[in-house]
């Protein structure tokens, strides 16, 4: 890996546009393995998407938010596969290094039956999920880009205090009911965490592309990452209300119910709210936010870093991310 864009040329490349795209193919890597191993618990096994042999209690317990969970699974972990490898593919293509974090993959597998055994990236038993994008999505009063230091409400307050499993740990996880049903619920919040945070990213880090077939690249797959959030968006809001009957500090309100619901939570609220975009002197309008582009990188690396998917990942790890966002944020524009 290279040291932040100093503007030389990579190959074919901008040093920058290669840096955004190593970026993007480290996210699409992390993303992978989290969708890895949702799908082999709780989506469709096969050769499309092989690995794991499922969870029955798991998978049913998803099938409560709906019954095509296992099939929206599947085709969102076949997608990330395909966004990485394009990616990788394409900066070998232009003379630039891909990327690899393979020796990364040392956490461990859930012990559940239908995992597999092997390393991982991701850390999918202790996440505290950000639910804030719920309510950022509902407000028609604020933006993020034009409001920074406005604090979003969470949907699910309980989930940014603690460190909760997404998938069980092991069959020890598959009962009681409402336990393992928390867990589904848990994971269904956090699938709209990872794939929100795609859909912001992707316009955020194209407003420093220079080359048109890169922007392209940016422009093709961001909205995919879009279409994605608005399922997984739709989906938790079936997430059934109870508390973890295993740890009562878990706890899932009736966002449609008093004091809850209105326009902040109401569970099919789910289209953008239009809201203030560039400055309140315009019109309000129906957009993804935020894309402020100043420190885009950086903030995605905070934010899948706070989400505790990375507990047991060695400093290197964390360097080495740090330095691929550097490099993307470091990026510029040329100027006309």
């Amino acid at each position: 890996i290279q040291s932040p864009s100093s503007g030389k040329s990579s190959g074919t490349l901008s040093s920058g546009d290669a840096a955004i795209l190593r970026f993007l193919a480290a996210a699409e890597i992390i993303e992978t393995d989290i969708w890895q191993q949702y799908n082999e618990l709780g989506g469709v096994q096969d050769q499309e998407v092989p690995g794991g042999s499922g969870s029955e209690a798991y998978t049913e317990a998803l099938e409560v938010l709906d019954e095509d969970m296992p099939q929206y699974i599947h085709d969102n972990t076949d997608d990330e596969f395909s966004h990485f490898r394009f990616i990788n593919a394409y900066l070998l293509s232009r003379g630039a290094e891909p990327v690899n974090l393979a020796r990364f993959a040392t956490l461990p597998s859930s012990k559940a039956t239908g995992a597999q055994q092997i390393g991982r990236l991701t850390n999918l038993m202790q996440v505290t999920v950000d639910t804030t994008w719920w309510t950022r999505y509902r407000t028609d009063a604020k933006n993020p880009d034009l409001d920074p230091g406005f604090q979003f409400p969470h949907a699910i307050p309980s989930l940014s205090q603690g460190q909760f499993p997404a998938i069980p740990r092991s069959d020890d996880d598959l009962t009681p009911n409402d336990h393992i049903q928390a867990i589904a619920n848990t994971a269904a919040f956090h699938f709209a965490f990872i794939e929100q945070g795609g859909t912001r990213l992707y316009p955020s880090l194209a407003q420093r592309v220079n080359d048109p077939e890169v922007l392209r690249i940016l422009l093709s797959i961001g909205p995919t990452e879009t279409a994605h959030f608005q399922i997984w968006h739709d989906t938790a809001g079936n997430a059934p209300p109870l508390t973890d009957p295993t740890n009562p500090d878990l706890v899932f309100p009736d966002l449609n119910a008093p004091p809850l619901g209105g326009e902040l939570y109401t569970t099919s609220l789910i289209m953008p709210e239009p809201c203030p975009f560039l400055s309140r002197k315009f019109p309000r309008c129906s957009i993804v936010r935020p894309t402020q582009t100043e420190g885009a990188a950086k903030r995605a690396v905070q934010a899948l870093t706070a989400d505790g998917l990375f507990i047991g990942q060695p400093q290197e790890f964390f360097d080495l991310l740090q330095q691929l966002a550097a490099e993307a944020d470091a990026a510029r524009r040329a100027k006309a």
